[in-house]
């Protein structure tokens, strides 16, 4: 128990010793916090990016500036959800087959808008969607993209790439839909996006649908994209 007591003594001296030596000394100097002065920058801010090269300049803009155009000659196409090519949400999610189950997966996939053209030449009906997204939590253009590419694959077996687009698109099909009281219908798609605009192009007629036609509407569409 002396042995101990004595250690126990010997620990706590040598503590107050050490405080009493740390003490007596002189504050160490802490670093400065400060940066070093960084030297200003001489001469004009470089110009903003045109819109040919910054893509925002234009999808920020009119969307409907960039659809295509109807033909000269071609009926507007009455069956449009739109009176001044815009398209809201609601009037959106009507158009898919369960308007209550797509409308919250838009808002989940941050839906912004849609910018819609359409016009019909002899039976011939064609309709072209430009559809933005937010895109801040997801990339969703790219996403809807692929999925109407899967279920497009899985209806029209007839497929092509569309030049210039990276992964995009088109479908025809070799059979006509036909339902009760209705003209057999065939049909034609492309899919493909940019940034955050998802182009969708739908194509409808009597008689089967060329591929140079969906092509050239694809192809078109994208450029002006």
């Amino acid at each position: 128990m002396l042995i101990a007591g004595a250690a126990v003594l010997g620990l706590v001296a040598g503590t107050c010793a050490g405080y009493l030596i740390q003490a007596d000394r002189e504050p160490t100097r802490l670093p400065s916090l400060s940066q070093p002065k960084l030297t200003q920058a001489e001469g004009a801010a470089p110009e903003p990016l045109s819109a040919a090269r910054d893509r925002h300049v234009r999808t920020d803009g009119d969307l409907r500036k960039l659809l295509l155009k109807k033909p000269r000659g071609a009926k507007s196409a009455e069956w449009l959800r739109t009176a001044d090519g815009w398209v809201d949400l609601a009037d959106h999610a009507r158009t898919f087959e369960q308007p209550d189950a797509a409308y919250p997966e838009l808002v989940s996939d941050e839906f912004r808008r849609m910018a819609v053209v359409g016009w019909k030449t002899g039976d011939l009906a064609v309709e072209i969607r430009l559809v933005q997204f937010r895109q801040e939590e997801s990339t969703a253009a790219a996403d809807i993209t692929q999925d109407n590419q899967y279920w497009a694959e899985a209806e029209d077996p007839d497929s092509w790439a569309v030049p210039g687009t990276g992964d995009g698109m088109a479908y025809a099909s070799s059979e006509p839909r036909s339902e009760p009281g209705y003209r057999p219908l065939y049909s034609a798609q492309a899919f493909a996006w940019r940034g955050d605009v998802a182009m969708q192009v739908f194509a409808f007629d009597t008689k089967p649908i060329a591929k140079k036609t969906i092509m050239s509407l694809a192809e078109r569409q994208m450029e002006r994209l």
